[in-house]
């Protein structure tokens, strides 16, 4: 994998790349040490028990976050096509539109695509059913990770935690007594990307950890840092992306807002000018426009960076909803690409210092964000922690007297 495809998924904020990096690489190391530092104010026994409790609820509850929607997506799409259902007719298709819409799509797509055709009768005509198997994946990806996480995870953690405490306090009975010494919504549901998933996932983590925490301090913190966690990793990085865009567009006079490997493809650089003219306007153009230009350079960079998909005969999968709002989005930020680029003197140059700063910005978001969620909440956590319980371990390792 090339440099540029790596800055290509750790700047897509809707994807799961930054959130590996940020949680995994960083943000979780960093946690473990600031924890240990903390906890061993109290005692090295408590900060052996707090680290070791965060190492399990950390990397097990990322293994499961980021793994588990995957995984059960895709054993869902094997239980519907066992049921005798194409999983990829889009549940958005029911709605019927101007341009798009299961009954529009038939129509349209009748002799062209029949096979797709096929799947889609058959989803309409057994509609309850088609939309009650979507309910149900989506449910199987997103209630069992929720069960693990939130509820399964954390009491063997909090058990596991149990019996070593208990095994050190027969040790130490056993030290004394010898004097030896040991150390020791259906279709938004069906739609949702996997990062969608993970972010509702991480609202039911929220929820499971709440309820199995040990006190209420316990409880307490962990809504607060859960409900943080969730901000900072699917909302901030959004908007601080585009800030950073913004801001370097002021700065240094150069858009940056495209994909970097967009603006990394030299044939796309070069014939910029001309698919800048050869592009639709308006909403209602984009359907028509992909329809009868399928070939097109903007058709093939539409299914690499907008989700269109397209049959092997180069016939658009009527299956599939075409995201028109989001499609425009893409075509204004072109045109505005190929106006900076047409005003520089040096096309060339422009595009490799777009690359340049976007790659900045990239790294920018991710130290930020991996900023705030490895030390800064951590050390809001504990500050909070200090003043409400007047102690600086775990909540949930305290005895109940404290």
């Amino acid at each position: 994998m090339s440099y540029i495809n790596i800055i290509s998924a750790v700047g897509n904020n809707r994807g799961i790349a930054p959130l590996f990096v940020r949680d995994c690489c960083i943000e979780i190391p960093a946690k473990l040490g600031l924890t240990y530092n903390q906890n061993l104010k109290d005692s090295k026994q408590m900060a052996n028990n707090a680290v070791r409790e965060r190492f399990i609820d950390e990397y097990g509850t990322s293994a499961i976050w980021m793994g588990g929607p995957i995984l059960l997506d895709r054993l869902g799409n094997w239980l519907i096509k066992k049921c005798g259902y194409n999983p990829n007719v889009n549940m958005s298709l029911f709605k019927e539109r101007k341009d798009q819409g299961i009954k529009y799509n038939i129509e349209k797509f009748r002799e062209i695509a029949p096979e797709a055709v096929k799947d889609m009768k058959k989803a309409m005509n057994n509609k309850g059913k088609y939309q009650r198997l979507q309910a149900g994946k989506f449910a199987l990806s997103t209630l069992i990770p929720i069960t693990l996480m939130g509820f399964i995870l954390p009491k063997l953690n909090f058990k596991l935690t149990e019996i070593i405490n208990e095994k050190q306090k027969k040790q130490k009975n056993n030290i004394q007594n010898s004097s030896l010494s040991f150390k020791g919504l259906a279709s938004t549901m069906a739609n949702m990307s996997n990062v969608n998933k993970m972010a509702v996932t991480d609202g039911g983590l929220t929820i499971g950890r709440v309820w199995t925490g040990r006190n209420r301090y316990e409880q307490m913190e962990l809504g607060f840092k859960n409900s943080m966690m969730m901000f900072l990793n699917f909302v901030f990085p959004i908007y601080l992306a585009k800030g950073l865009d913004s801001l370097s567009k002021k700065l240094f006079k150069t858009n940056v807002n495209l994909d970097p490997k967009l603006m990394y493809n030299k044939n796309f650089i070069e014939s910029l000018g001309n698919i800048s003219k050869n592009l639709p306007n308006k909403r209602e153009d984009v359907i028509e426009f992909l329809d009868k230009k399928p070939n097109s350079e903007f058709s093939k960079l539409c299914e690499e960076y907008c989700g269109v998909k397209y049959l092997k005969n180069r016939v658009r999968d009527p299956r599939e909803f075409v995201d028109t709002k989001k499609i425009i989005n893409f075509v204004n930020e072109i045109k505005k690409f190929s106006r900076g680029i047409n005003g520089s003197k040096d096309i060339n140059k422009y595009a490799k210092k777009a690359i340049k700063i976007k790659s900045i910005n990239i790294a920018a978001n991710v130290g930020i964000s991996s900023f705030l969620l490895a030390v800064a909440l951590p050390e809001l956590i504990f500050f909070l922690r200090k003043r409400v319980t007047g102690s600086d371990a775990e909540p949930g390792l305290l005895k109940p007297d404290n």
